[in-house]
């Protein structure tokens, strides 16, 4: 009995045409999934079914989700992410919460300096025009200084708003987009935060998780809902690790007051 799977000209390119038609034929196709997207149980002879592929450097995986969740699509991650996602999957990722990795350069290309200091990423809801928005407050651990510079003063600001975050004078107001960047999801998880890169196509990682990083359900279902995360960022100290979403808001509001604070609204990529 063929699958009522939606197979998109993307991953149909990737796959093949005779790999395409065996799916649609029920072939190779669960009955029975659990979303990519939302991690419920799914039913490919009863809905709309959605064939997700994850593409890294060396390997492919395909995964599937509902319809009413995300479209069939390609979604590009590195092979360390991907390997990640399906430890994820199997089960075998049941390590702590990852460690952030170094600062990457703004846009300059080339490695991060080591003596960069390592971005901290936390995810909560925050409250904005009376819904709710899936966030992240970006701070790091130490002073960021300009790639190449010999200057101990901390930049990560500057080098923010010149890469398009605005400055945040009001909480209740929803950032501006930045356009070129996102934050990639896959599999339920979080992976990385992605800027523009000097190929106007690709994006390379700012800020990249070395294991997929767990959010909550809630946090999970409001980024599908609006397709799109709040990221906030401050400079060493001035919001903290919050252990409670309340707390973070009272942390955030007082960087924004003190002007410490940047933000852009960020489409969400993949699931």
């Amino acid at each position: 009995m063929p699958r009522m799977l939606d197979v998109s000209d993307d991953v149909r390119a990737e796959i093949g045409d005779e790999e395409a038609d065996r799916l649609l034929a029920g072939a190779n196709a669960p009955g029975n999934y659990d979303c990519t997207s939302c991690r419920t149980p799914g039913d490919s002879d009863q809905e709309r079914t959605s064939t997700v592929l994850f593409v890294g450097e060396e390997t492919a995986v395909l995964a599937f989700a509902h319809a009413t969740c995300i479209p069939s699509q390609v979604v590009p991650v590195s092979e360390e992410q991907l390997q990640g996602a399906v430890r994820s999957i199997t089960g075998e990722d049941g390590g702590p919460a990852p460690d952030p990795l170094p600062a990457a350069p703004f846009g300059e290309g080339g490695q991060a300096d080591p003596r960069q200091a390592t971005l901290g990423v936390t995810c909560g809801l925050v409250l904005v025009e009376d819904d709710l928005h899936p966030a992240l407050v970006v701070e790091p651990s130490g002073p960021i200084v300009r790639p190449g510079s010999d200057s101990q003063v901390d930049e990560f600001l500057t080098l923010l708003t010149e890469q398009g975050f605005a400055p945040v004078v009001d909480m209740t107001k929803l950032p501006d987009a930045n356009p070129g960047w996102s934050v990639l999801v896959a599999m339920g998880r979080l992976h990385a935060v992605l800027q523009p890169s000097d190929d106007s196509a690709q994006q390379t990682a700012w800020w990249q998780a070395h294991q997929p990083l767990a959010v909550t359900e809630g946090w999970r279902t409001a980024a599908h809902r609006t397709r799109s995360v709040l990221v906030y960022a401050a400079p060493a100290g001035a919001v903290g690790h919050q252990p409670r979403e309340d707390l973070m808001r009272v942390a955030l509001e007082k960087a924004a007051a003190q002007g410490t604070l940047v933000a852009a609204m960020m489409p969400l990529t993949g699931t």
